[in-house]
């Protein structure tokens, strides 16, 4: 039964911030419960989903109450047209946890695809008597430790997303870890006292149905970084980042073309072809958070730039998008990504690269002997053998606290 939602006084830019936040987690969990093939974590998507639905309805009143001109309506539309998309991103997420709950079937072949796609998430309630109960996460330094993040924890029915390191474990807390499967298990029984068993991936498939798994693996990639890179449109007022994001959901949907000659396909030489029902259900959702990410950067698209309340939102949600810019002689002028493990170091995922203006290849100080190059293009999603450079403009997301580290990395003044 569904509540009942009243007109509270809060502010649109703290609502924003909070839809932001799920709409990112939800992401998050519902592609991990699908191919994890967890219960669990599918019905933690739905909980957010209907705290979602009661945020949207808030959010909509407060919008409604601070328009009291045409130029109120102008300004604000770019806010209403969020809302709605990020509402949508919620749907889609809750449609795609569905395939779990109510087993509408999905082929083996898609957990075969995990180690890409995702990394694992795993649902543990704290026991009483586990060694992690009463300690905060700043005590424990999973992350640093192990590689592990508590991305999620749920609390007598309220959400702490992000939690940071003064949050305390406390029993009968629903906390969701996310890292590499091998260092979990650990985690997982030092939280509820019990053994962790990871799922077993099948074998891989072959022929269409393999081709069809690995575009709704790339799909779910893409649609996750357009949703990442809208929200750095509309937080930097950037026409480049909302052109990428309208790049990304045309790639998206020619792979949905592509996906459902190869389904098709593969429906006839499979002995159940009603399994592959999921897979269907998986693209069309993952379709619609393309389309939700080029709604969200459609003020900027279209002209009317960002409301001031937008920006201010994204900055203070509590997974943070920041903009840096490369320092001739960092830490980070002339190596890789993956040299400097910035994800593992910082807690910072590095969505996008900025190459523009004249950087210095020879990575020395400007002489007339020194080589340059003119560049000025955005590599979004860029992996560990990304070399950056003096000048670069990088785009990372994470927890706010780990942005000072990455700033450090980068030789931003703090």
């Amino acid at each position: 039964m569904p509540r009942e939602v009243g007109y509270e006084p809060r502010s649109v830019k703290q609502l924003l911030a909070e839809m932001k936040d799920i709409a990112e987690l939800m992401i998050d969990l519902s592609y991990s419960a699908v191919l994890l093939d967890n219960r669990e974590v599918a019905a933690e998507v739905l909980e957010l989903e209907a705290e979602m639905d009661v945020l949207q309805l808030k959010t909509r009143m407060s919008l409604l109450m601070a328009a009291r001109s045409p130029d109120d309506a102008e300004a604000l539309a770019p806010v209403v047209g969020i809302v709605g998309a990020t509402e949508k991103v919620s749907d889609a997420t809750g449609d795609i946890a569905k395939i779990v709950l109510e087993e509408i079937g999905l082929p083996d072949a898609i957990r075969g695809a995990l180690p890409e796609a995702v990394e694992t998430v795993v649902r543990a309630q704290v026991a009483a008597d586990a060694r992690f109960a009463g300690s905060t996460l700043g005590d424990l330094n999973l992350e640093s430790e192990t590689g592990v993040r508590a991305i999620a924890l749920h609390r007598a029915g309220e959400w702490v997303l992000n939690p940071d390191h003064e949050t305390a474990l406390r029993a009968e807390d629903v906390v969701l870890f996310r890292g590499p499967e091998a260092a979990l298990a650990g985690v997982y029984q030092s939280t509820t006292t019990t053994a962790y068993t990871p799922a077993s991936p099948p074998e891989p498939a072959i022929g269409d149905l393999e081709r069809a798994t690995d575009s709704v693996v790339l799909m779910k990639n893409m649609s996750e970084l357009a949703v990442d890179l809208a929200y750095g449109a509309v937080l930097f007022d950037s026409d480049d980042l909302a052109s990428e994001v309208v790049s990304l959901e045309a790639e998206v949907d020619a792979l949905q073309d592509r996906f459902e000659a190869w389904t098709l396909r593969a429906a006839g030489r499979i002995d159940d072809p009603v399994s592959l029902r999921g897979l269907v259900h998986l693209a069309r959702s993952t379709e619609v958070i393309s389309d939700a990410a080029v709604e969200i950067s459609e003020g900027v698209l279209r002209g009317i730039g960002s409301h001031p309340v937008i920006a201010e939102a994204v900055g203070e949600s509590d997974e943070v998008i920041v903009r840096l810019t490369v320092a001739r002689g960092s830490d980070l002028d002339g190596a890789t990504l993956g040299e400097k493990t910035v994800k593992t170091e910082t807690g910072m995922r590095v969505i996008a690269v900025r190459r523009t203006g004249k950087e210095d290849v020879t990575g020395e100080s400007v002489t007339p002997e020194t080589v340059t190059r003119t560049r000025d293009e955005w590599e979004v999603s860029p992996g560990p053998a990304t070399e950056l450079r003096a000048g670069n403009v990088v785009l990372a997301k994470g927890p706010r606290t780990a942005a000072e580290r990455l700033g450090a990395l980068a030789g931003e003044d703090s």
